[in-house]
């Protein structure tokens, strides 16, 4: 399994989550905490976004493990941005390690990342392929249960509409014809479903499973008014009417006391200068 990061809110620093904290993205990446294999070495990938250039995020991604690529520590001591995407890659179900594999994933203005398995995705890849519009179709590069995840949830979109307002909807029916495909064609197989879906000044965080809730993947929420870290050191100021910042992540970054777990079954959605909100994911 892999691990994923968000944050909204004020610009930061890209190190400030993916190298500088205790248990920093990088950290992540060969020791992570929360699951059984700890390392996350088949690749990395970054989105950020700078709306002052482009309504469109930035994308680097490669398949060298995140803890031995220099690249990825230059950009991020000198990248600031309000809203910003990480993830360290566990290839699963045999999948090729490849940089078309890694997320996050990009279409137009939205970027999607996912940590777990789409369960009996391997019996109805085809079916999914089938079922999409044209569009949705030709967005898929790779071969990822993850980025095919991405095209059902766009092919949503693309037909109710793709602005902020519907893209809980759009994740909603998504995951209703996930679990139909599976519940009919993945032989028995379960589902593990963390994953975020943003255009930079809407996201949605979603912590989903159809196995026992207790074989959840971990997802944790710190949410304040400025995230600051301070030689390694990282916390939440508190939050004002004005001004909010939010991080989701696989795994806390920080012994900050203000680390969460985001319940099973939830979706967390994240608008710039407002407070989160939690919906209950319907099947």
């Amino acid at each position: 399994m892999c691990r994923l990061l968000l944050y909204q809110g004020r610009p930061i620093q890209l190190a400030s989550l993916i190298t500088d904290p205790k248990h920093s993205l990088i950290n992540q990446s060969f020791n992570a905490r929360e699951r059984d294999e700890p390392l996350n070495g088949d690749g990395f990938g970054l989105a950020w976004f700078n709306h002052h250039v482009s309504k469109e995020p930035a994308l680097f991604k490669s398949i060298t493990p995140a803890w031995n690529n220099r690249n990825l520590q230059e950009l991020s001591r000198v990248i600031e941005s309000s809203c910003i995407l990480a993830h360290v890659r566990a290839a699963t179900q045999s999948l090729e390690v490849s940089e078309t594999n890694c997320h996050p994933f990009k279409y137009q203005n939205f970027v999607f990342m996912h940590n777990g398995d789409v369960g009996g995705f391997r019996y109805f890849k085809r079916r999914i392929h089938t079922d999409l519009g044209d569009e949705a179709f030709n967005m898929i590069k790779g071969s990822t249960d993850s980025e095919h995840l991405f095209a059902l949830i766009i092919d949503e979109l693309l037909k109710i509409g793709s602005d902020d307002d519907h893209m809980v909807q759009a994740i909603q029916k998504t995951l209703q014809r996930v679990v139909a495909y599976s519940e009919k064609y993945g032989q028995g197989e379960k589902s593990y479903m963390n994953f975020v879906l943003s255009n930079g000044n809407t996201s949605v965080a979603v912590r989903f499973t159809t196995d026992n809730p207790d074989y959840a993947d971990s997802l944790y929420m710190n949410s304040g008014r400025k995230y600051k870290c301070e030689d390694g050191v990282c916390y939440m100021v508190e939050p004002n009417e004005d001004d909010r910042a939010i991080i989701i992540s696989s795994e806390p970054l920080s012994k900050d006391p203000g680390w969460v777990k985001i319940p099973v079954f939830k979706m967390i959605v994240v608008r710039t200068g407002e407070e989160h909100k939690e919906i209950t994911v319907t099947i």
